[in-house]
């Protein structure tokens, strides 16, 4: 199922803590969103969900609003909160159990569903303890068990990794990845990699708005917009290479990377060829190019400008 959201709005008081957003998201989509603490991950997807109303915009699910008294659509999302609470006195099975029951599974059907969520979850040798017994990272796998139990067709899930070991956290990344194929996914973390190697795109929001929308690639390329190279010249006069460098046409920024050997991040200007300048003025000069690279802009970098430059603003 697709999720259309039309300028959805949440204030707790004077505060807008979602600001007039919209996006969309398609079935079979994995959505990463990012955003600092506080700048409206949870609220907006506490009304995806259903959980909280918005104040103003629209939720439309599979082509109908979720304030449509007459449809049920939570039925078709999954959700696995930030803090996820869960009965810490019940034994995994029978809270795994009970859950299968509220999603209104027919009883012929909830202990293979059951079985199956503890295959997928990894909790086999879990299922009998109290969940008050259980590591974070078990309690973790319990609390995504119990967000897919009905197998719906939207999961939202926020920081769905927290609390994993390495080892748990990729097998978790591959289970959103099979289940993207057929799926609408939402996912909220604070860990960039994790983004790249699960999400289909990326939308980052800060302060109640959202200041990038795309695939990791394409935000890398909007935030960069410039070439960044790193480079080492030899056989000549550190200053005299890092003056030349600056009087480049298609240079805007020159940094000493490494003095004692010559190494230097070179910023060019957008749209010009600054690597092919660079060449010519060490032939002119008869220096020597050692190294040459193209610097590219990670994911933290992109989070980061596009963070502080809005609230700095």
């Amino acid at each position: 199922m697709d999720i259309k959201i039309e300028n959805l709005t949440k204030k707790f008081g004077a505060q807008r803590a979602v600001n007039n957003i919209s996006f969309d998201v398609k079935p079979g989509e994995i959505l990463g969103f990012l955003g600092p603490n506080g700048a409206g991950k949870t609220t907006t997807m506490k009304m995806i969900t259903g959980f909280m109303l918005q104040d103003e915009g629209t939720i439309i699910i599979g082509g109908e609003s979720m304030l449509d008294s007459e449809n049920d659509l939570k039925r078709n999302i999954g959700y696995l909160p930030e803090n996820n609470p869960l009965y810490l006195e019940m034994p995994v099975i029978d809270y795994l159990i009970y859950c299968a029951e509220l999603q209104g599974i027919n009883r012929g059907d909830v202990m293979n569903r059951v079985r199956e969520m503890v295959r997928i979850c990894g909790i086999n040798a879990e299922k009998h303890k109290k969940i008050g017994e259980l590591s974070k990272g078990y309690r973790q796998r319990v609390g995504l068990a119990q967000a897919m139990i009905h197998d719906p067709d939207i999961l939202i899930l926020d920081e769905p990794t927290t609390g994993l070991d390495p080892n748990q956290i990729v097998e978790i990344r591959k289970l959103i990845r099979e289940l993207g194929r057929e799926k609408t996914v939402i996912l909220s973390t604070h860990i960039l990699p994790e983004v790249e190697a699960t999400c289909d795109r990326i939308l980052i929001i800060n302060d109640g708005k959202i200041v990038a929308d795309g695939t990791s690639d394409s935000l890398r390329k909007q935030a960069q917009g410039h070439d960044i190279i790193g480079v080492k010249i030899e056989d000549g006069e550190k200053n005299k290479i890092f003056r030349a460098l600056q009087e480049l046409s298609s240079v805007s920024v020159v940094d000493f990377v490494d003095q004692q050997d010559n190494r230097f991040q070179v910023q060019g200007k957008p749209k010009t060829s600054t690597q092919r300048d660079i060449f010519n003025m060490c032939v002119k000069n008869k220096w020597i190019i050692t190294e040459m690279m193209l610097i590219e802009t990670n994911l933290e970098d992109v989070f980061r400008n596009l963070t502080t430059k809005i609230n700095s603003n």
